[in-house]
């Protein structure tokens, strides 16, 4: 059996990414490959997936197969259930612990220039995409906040340094998202709803 397709039955099985560590872990001690073989394979199977509407993404926790975003407009009929929906204030809060962390919500507010809503900072931890990664050391010893490597995986990142620009994020805030190449078709940046208060 080749290892690219055992690799990709594993990462079809495992809905999730998987990192190298775990892929290795598939084979009994005798047959386990070389890192350098499994970077082999992996290449490999990336070739495969050229041409084909699926792709191999690494992102921060591995690798994963993925549906390429361009089919988006057709897949999402398959689901009932709406993509959820973010207020501008949710993204602009996302997108300051993401470029400036960490940081405090008394500094994200500072730089927002309104106050930050206790659901916003509720729903980032709930999804995990931010983390509470230690506390400043002034008066009240307010939380630093940071974003996750599941907040990675989401977007379809390998790391913080793969962000757009800071322009080109706030020019995307203020217009609509068509899926490109790029971006996954599970991880959509979401769009504005008309409940939640921008605060």
């Amino acid at each position: 059996m080749e290892l690219k397709h055992i690799i990709e039955a594993a990462l079809l099985a495992a809905g999730r990414p998987l990192s190298q560590a775990e892929l290795l872990g598939l084979f009994g001690e005798r047959e386990q490959p070389g890192p350098e073989q499994l970077q082999a394979a992996l290449a490999a199977l990336a070739e495969d997936c050229q041409g084909r509407p699926v792709e191999l993404k690494q992102v921060a926790t591995g690798y994963r197969l993925q549906v390429r975003a361009i089919f988006s407009p057709w897949l999402s009929r398959l689901f009932e259930e709406r993509p959820a929906r973010y207020s501008r204030a949710l993204l602009e809060t996302l997108a300051i612990i993401a470029y400036r962390q960490p940081v405090t919500r008394g500094e994200i507010e500072d730089i927002r220039g309104v106050a930050v809503n206790t659901g916003i900072v509720r729903t980032l931890l709930d999804r995990n995409w931010v983390q509470t990664v230690g506390h400043k050391e002034v008066p009240g010893r307010p939380a630093l906040l940071a974003t996750t490597r599941h907040f990675l995986d989401y977007f379809g990142l390998k790391s913080l340094s793969e962000l757009p620009p800071l322009q080109a994020l706030i020019d995307r805030l203020d217009s609509p998202l068509e899926p490109t190449e790029q971006e996954p078709s599970h991880a959509h940046i979401p769009t504005i709803p008309t409940t939640e208060p921008d605060a």
